[in-house]
């Protein structure tokens, strides 16, 4: 019986995913990585949308982390005042700022990035090359199942939510707005 897994001896791909989630949990600190870091997980999240939309407005930021401006903007203050975040005055609006990732904010992404990668290193080095490779197909499978299923929040016509993208996935500024939903960072491949 796997004691990790929050419903025990149920062998569905959900509550597996959970237990696999939970353990990677474990493997980086309980969450340490991020409680040793300046920022909170609704933080990080408006730093990966930057990273993958740099240049985008509050609103735009508003609505592809599905909050209020009001929430928005104080994570943007908060991580303005740590310096991963600065807003610019928008080109192409007197009355709009442009939100952008400074390069300690790009720093911070790295080397978040790269200790979980090391922290995984280990686990994937004890698995055999025909088990890795089944990984890596079932992990591609399942990030563009997340993928397609985030996308429907930022598709027009779908129910519960306005567009926040054209057809295209740009919000009107040139910014890939589904994309930067989508993507928590780079794709990597091993």
């Amino acid at each position: 019986m796997d004691t990790v897994s929050p419903l025990p001896g149920r062998s569905d791909a959900a509550a597996i995913a959970s237990s696999v989630v939970e353990l990677l949990e474990v493997l980086w600190g309980g969450g340490r990585d991020l409680v040793a870091a300046p920022v909170s997980v609704s933080q990080l999240r408006v730093l990966y949308v930057l990273e993958a939309s740099d240049g985008i407005n509050l609103r735009t930021l508003t609505q592809a982390l599905d909050t209020r401006p009001s929430s928005a903007s104080r994570l943007c203050d908060r991580l303005e005042a740590i310096g991963l975040v600065q807003r610019t005055p928008s080109a192409a609006s007197r009355r709009e700022l442009e939100l952008h990732l400074t390069a300690s904010g790009r720093a911070f992404l790295a080397g978040l990035r790269a200790d979980r990668e090391q922290s995984l290193q280990g686990v994937l080095e004890a698995m055999t090359a025909a088990d890795r490779r089944a990984l890596m197909s079932g992990l591609t499978s399942f990030r563009a199942a997340a993928v397609g299923v985030t996308a429907q929040r930022t598709t027009p016509g779908v129910p519960g939510g306005e567009p926040v993208a054209d057809e295209s996935g740009h919000d009107g500024s040139g910014h890939d707005v589904v994309q930067g939903v989508r993507d928590v960072g780079p794709a990597r491949s091993a």
